[in-house]
């Protein structure tokens, strides 16, 4: 997956001063010192030639995994520019999520916006997006010709191709120990069919995020996904190829189809009905109300924001362990028919890995004295019960096998 790093950025400057060379130091949230630029490669016209600073009005947030991002990021330029067109909503965040979840139509206008992509030695394709960064552009020391624009923009689709290249890689490699869909399967086959699903899904988030949703966006994702096939080939027909929006229609059948109602005999033990009416499993539920509680308390504590890593940690990785949980245990707690004992302690172990590292970010926090001692000691102890309560039921569903 890209490093979006954009919500960390304090400043920056871009300097394309130099032919076929961009340097740059980028100031981001947590950092002492600036993240330094050595590429190889051109901007847009509209920055080729010139040196770019800019400035992050907006407030900040550490980036959890910024720590890998090397100090010195060598390699070659992707897409440059400061006049990429997007959609800017006319209303704050939170107003036009609201008004998105009520089935409401948010104003909004066209907006340029800033977009710096690179391919680095060290990260692989790193990408700065905002339209809100305060932008000052300097003459330019030499103008772009058209055929150098030509060049310019064909050495760009040739590091992108590369990027999903190292992305098919990293699908066949998963791929490779696939085993036969017909051959009854264990919880590790299931574990190795998840991570090709893992890497299914970056390989997908990076197209949608380089092409967009448009129309002509969405015939080239299915095609680099493989979901449809070149005219002439055997499975390439009109009648067989499947696009996107049919996919989403099928989607939302599925998801919009009424559930049957739960085993009344096994209230209490395999589901519960939430206060808002929603069919949960009960450790699932219990993760869910946890986690949100002890961010809760951080955010109470003026926490939520915190550079600590550990203390992030601690809190995404609690919340990431409900979200795994919902997806083994929902579909046997609403009665959806009973999914495969052994994908099902597959998907538990991604739980319990979660809740794992859920744990070290606490401890570590906890070394740190970031939080009181009752609310470590309370977290610790509803961390030992879910854990158990994991561990039990992977127990059972292997007994199922």
């Amino acid at each position: 997956m890209a490093w979006r790093i954009h919500d960390s950025v304090l400043r920056g400057e871009i300097d394309n001063r130099q032919k076929g060379i961009v340097r740059g130091r980028i100031w981001v949230h947590g950092r002492a010192e600036p993240i330094t630029l050595e590429l190889t490669g051109d901007a847009h016209p509209d920055l080729a030639g010139c040196l770019l600073t800019f400035r992050n009005p907006q407030k900040t947030a550490p980036d959890p995994h910024l720590d890998s991002v090397n100090p010195v990021q060598s390699g070659v330029v992707g897409d440059f520019t400061a006049s990429r067109k997007v959609r800017v909503f006319d209303l704050p965040i939170e107003e036009a999520y609201a008004m998105l979840k009520r089935g409401e139509k948010v104003p909004e206008h066209m907006a340029n916006c800033l977009y710096l992509e690179w391919y680095s030695t060290h990260n692989g394709r790193v990408v700065i997006e905002s339209a809100d960064y305060q932008l000052d552009v300097s003459a330019p020391a030499w103008r772009m010709t058209a055929e150098e624009n030509a060049e310019r923009a064909k050495n760009a689709e040739l590091n992108w191709d590369r990027f999903v290249q190292q992305l098919n890689a990293a699908l066949e490699k998963q791929r490779a120990g696939a085993k036969d869909p017909e051959v009854e399967w264990d919880e590790h086959d299931y574990e190795r069919f998840m991570k090709e699903c893992d890497a299914r899904t970056d390989k997908y988030m990076e197209l949608l995020e380089k092409y967009g949703d448009s129309a002509e966006a969405e015939a080239r994702i299915a095609k680099e996904m493989g979901w449809v096939c070149e005219e002439g080939d055997e499975f390439g027909t009109d009648e067989t190829r499947f696009g996107i929006e049919e996919m989403n229609r099928i989607c939302e059948e599925s998801v919009n189809a009424p559930f049957p109602e739960p085993d009344p005999q096994t209230e209490g033990k395999d589901w519960i009905r939430t206060a808002s009416g929603d069919i949960r499993h009960p450790l699932q539920h219990r993760c869910f109300e946890s986690a949100l509680k002890f961010w809760q308390e951080c955010e109470a504590l003026g926490l939520e924001r915190s550079d600590d890593p550990d203390l992030q940690e601690f809190i995404f990785k609690f919340q990431t362990t409900s979200v795994k949980l919902a997806g083994a245990l929902d579909g046997f707690a609403q009665g959806r028919g009973f999914r495969d004992a052994a994908f099902t302690v597959a998907y538990l172990k991604r739980a319990l890995n979660h809740l794992h590292q859920a744990h070290a970010g606490l401890e570590n926090a906890a070394m740190k004295s970031l939080l009181p001692e009752k609310m470590v000691a309370e977290a610790r102890k509803e961390m030992f019960d879910i854990r158990e309560g994991i561990l039990r039921l992977m127990d059972e569903f292997r007994g199922r096998s």
